[in-house]
């Protein structure tokens, strides 16, 4: 059964494209779920004009995150941490603290947004990655310094 996609599917492809399902996926799958349309010429002129609107807000939201991208480029998070004599932290900086201390600064950015590899457990100055958006990232600097 020949389809019209309305959204990425990883395994099929992306918006608008027409592709050659079983019937039963269509059927109870794809189409319950408005994944897909039955290609017809009506819906062929249907997903063409979906597929615009779907664009114009994709571009809508980089736009917005590159100017949200610009904004937090220059923050700057200072953490005070108590550390051992060898200058070893007691416990760790990890992603939660950085987004509370973001939240602090007025920044809400959700915790897997941000791109920490491994908790911080050294004093020192470090890079931190923002995922806004898929294709917009940002940094910020983290401080770790003693008490």
């Amino acid at each position: 059964m020949k389809i019209i996609l309305r959204s990425n599917i990883e395994q099929l492809g992306k918006i608008g494209a027409v592709v050659d399902v079983a019937p039963g996926y269509a059927r109870n799958y794809l189409i319950p779920r408005n994944d897909a349309y039955p290609a017809t010429k009506g819906n062929l002129k249907r997903i063409e004009f979906e597929k615009k609107k779907v664009l114009q807000l994709a571009e809508q939201e980089i736009e917005a995150a590159r100017k949200l991208a610009e904004k937090m480029k220059d923050i700057s998070l200072t953490f005070q941490v108590k550390v051992s004599e060898e200058e070893q932290l007691y416990g760790s900086v990890g992603t939660s603290d950085i987004v509370a201390e973001m939240a602090k600064q007025g920044h809400e950015v959700e915790r897997r947004r941000v791109l920490l590899a491994e908790p911080i457990k050294q004093l020192g100055v470090y890079t931190v990655g923002i995922s806004l958006h898929p294709e917009v990232e940002t940094e910020i600097k983290v401080w770790v310094v003693k008490e």
